[in-house]
This record gives C-alpha cells, structure tokens and sequence, in this order.
C-alpha cells in the first residue's frame, strides 16, 4: 500500500462531515487562540498584522532569523505606529516553552527539505502548524519520506500540520477539486492562473526576472536564483489523488520568460521593449501518453487581462472564471489564517487541503468557528 493510499484511509472518517470532529485533540474551551508567527519575511509580515487585528486571536510570540530583526517589537518590524509588546526571537523553543501557544503560523522557505526541521521543531512541543511552503501543500510524491516522518511526528505529539496557500493551496488544487464535484465524467482538466505582477509586491518582481535582459534570465534560472512557480507538481499531484488517477508522469516545464513588446511600469520596476516582464510556466499530469491535467501559470508586469480559470472537459463540462485574478498576496494570508480552525478542530497528523472541510473566511471572532468538545 503507498503513503498516499494509507494515509487517505486512516483520514478518511475527516471527509464524513460535521462528526469529523468526534475525536479532538483539544477537550478545554479556550479563552483565546494564543498565536506564533514564524517568519516575519514579506508574507509573514502581512499575516502577523491580520493576526494582530483578528478577534478571538492572541499572538503571543514572533520567531525570526534575521539577526536585525531579533530584540525589536514586531510592531516596529512590522512598521506600525505603535509597539504591541512582542519582541522577535531566533529561538522557536524558548518561544513555545514560554507562550504555550496553541497554533504556529509557518512562514519561511518554499522548499520542504529546508522546513522540515524547523517544522518539525514545533511538533515536538505538541503544536500545530499551518505553513505557506509550497512543497508542503502536498509532499507525497515530491518528498514522501519526509512527508511520512512529519505525519508518524505529529501523531506522536498530538499535533496537526497543514501546509497550505494561494497557489498551491487553493486555486489551481483545491478550487479544482471542488468543482469536480458536479461531474459524471471528467477527461481532462485545465487551470490557468494570469496576474499583472505590477499588482504584487516588489520582491515578487524581481523573483519573477522582471526588468532582466533575456540573457539574465536564463542565466539566473541556470543558476536557481530564479526558480519558476514553486508548487505545480504538488498541485496536480493533489488533484489527481483526490480523484484516483494514477498518473504515469508529472512533467512541469521550465519556467521561460515573458518579454515586453513594450514599455511597461510598476510602481518600483520599468521594464523596457525587449526585456523580461516576468515568467511563464506549464506543467502536465499524463496518463498513457494523455494529457489529462494542464497547469498554466503567469506571472508579468503588464499583463493586460488578469484572471484564475478553470475548465474540466467531461459530463457536465465546466467552465469557471475569476476576473480579475486573486490577489496573490492578500489571498495566501487569508488563507493561512481563515484554516486555523480547520487545523485546530482536526486530529493529529500531517493534512492536505484535500483532506480537510472546505475553508470559509472567518470575519467574526475566530473562536466561533471552533467546534466545542
């Protein structure tokens, strides 16, 4: 029996519905959601100010490695006007023995062989985690043995891991999944996710080879300083588990870039005719020389229709558009922070967003959207 097989079995009494949540890991009402944030980066910034805001939520610790960063207030770090009393640790140990946190908030590296300890660190405190690294979102057949030792730790130490997102996570996975529902036949499934990089942050920009020269480009993807989308091969992965395809092969291109016929600006970048405005890449799930999964991905400054699309060939066929696309940013916040109930509620182990209920937003006090013992 494969990892995926025997872990989807285990899990499967979450997939029944509201008794999901007939075995708890946590038997006490609690007064609030005692909150770490992990990783205080551009998106972990942004998630520590909702966690700031959010009602029923305490943040009770801030863990960091960048060593300008350590001893200040992460009101400071985060640029707000006031100090909220937190100070920045490089220390996640000293931080969880001190704050008996509920649930930490993962916010470090795409790459599971770089999270995987720090990840695991937590566990062994008896924590759960939500995390935005990419690999995570579904590990099992890009990292199985790690995925299989984080899975035998959390069970160990009474602790739900999930890791989570925008893309991967949600649009080009999770969404998918969903709308397959509705479905007698499927034959094949395409998504294709288009965003006007002007929009996101800059440090996006340069990710993406935004202003390069072709040349540079191709020789900073040579050199891994730029890697492509994170997470193509996870998201197909997901889906094509959720729906007990076995795949022969999951091709994911390299990423190539998306040159300007024109002048194009964001606020910070300028990008001249004929240079980088960004990257493109493909990815193919196959199946006896069929491609029955596609992925399309674009990311460029410029980019004059932006949309998430989804189309699934088969009985009905669907067809499904969001115009414009979701915003990258906002929407990876929103959806680390609205799955904390769902991690919370759940028994211990290492999920997908496969395995979970479907993720609502949680506009009122957090502490509602938990279920009772």
């Amino acid at each position: 029996m494969d990892i995926q097989t025997e872990w989807s079995k285990r899990h499967v009494f979450i997939l029944l519905g509201p008794n999901y949540t007939r075995f708890p890991k946590r038997t006490k009402t609690m007064e609030k959601i005692k909150v770490i944030s992990y990783g205080i980066g551009a998106v972990g910034a942004f998630i520590a100010k909702l966690l700031l805001e959010k009602e029923g939520v305490e943040m009770v610790g801030a863990v960091d490695i960048v060593k300008d960063k350590i001893g200040k207030d992460l009101g400071e770090v985060l640029h707000m006007q006031k100090k909220v009393g937190i100070k920045l640790s490089n220390n996640i140990d000293s931080v969880l023995q001190e704050t008996k946190a509920d649930i930490v908030i993962h916010a470090t590296s795409s790459y599971l062989k770089d999270t995987c300890p720090q990840i695991a660190s937590i566990i062994k405190h008896g924590v759960d985690v939500v995390s935005t690294c990419e690999e995570l979102s579904y590990p099992y057949d890009s990292e199985p043995n790690l995925a299989r030792e984080l899975d035998a730790l959390a069970k160990k130490y009474d602790a739900t891991v999930l890791g989570t997102g925008i893309n991967p996570g949600f649009l080009m996975d999770t969404l998918v999944i969903i709308l397959t529902s509705v479905c007698e036949k499927i034959e094949k499934i395409e998504a294709t996710r288009i965003m006007n990089a002007a929009t996101r942050r800059v440090p996006f920009q340069r990710k993406i080879g935004a202003g390069l020269t072709v040349d540079e480009f191709q020789d900073k993807i040579k050199h891994k300083q730029i890697t492509g989308h994170v997470g193509l091969e996870q998201s197909i992965a997901m889906v094509s588990n959720a729906l007990a395809w076995k795949l022969d092969q999951i091709k994911v291109e390299s990423a190539k870039p998306v040159v300007a016929t024109k002048t194009v600006e964001s606020k910070d970048v300028r990008v001249k005719t004929g240079k980088v405005a960004g990257l493109k890449q493909k990815a193919k799930g196959i199946i006896k020389g069929n491609e029955v999964i596609a992925l399309d991905f674009q990311a460029y400054i410029g980019a004059e229709e932006e949309y998430d699309a989804i189309t699934i060939k088969g009985v009905p066929n669907v067809y499904q558009k969001i115009q414009p696309c979701v915003h990258g940013d906002i929407g990876t916040v929103a959806v680390i922070v609205n799955a904390i109930p769902r991690v919370i509620n759940a028994p211990a182990g290492l999920f997908t967003m496969k395995d979970l209920p479907i993720p609502c937003g949680t506009p009122e006090d957090m502490r509602k959207y938990l279920v009772a013992a």
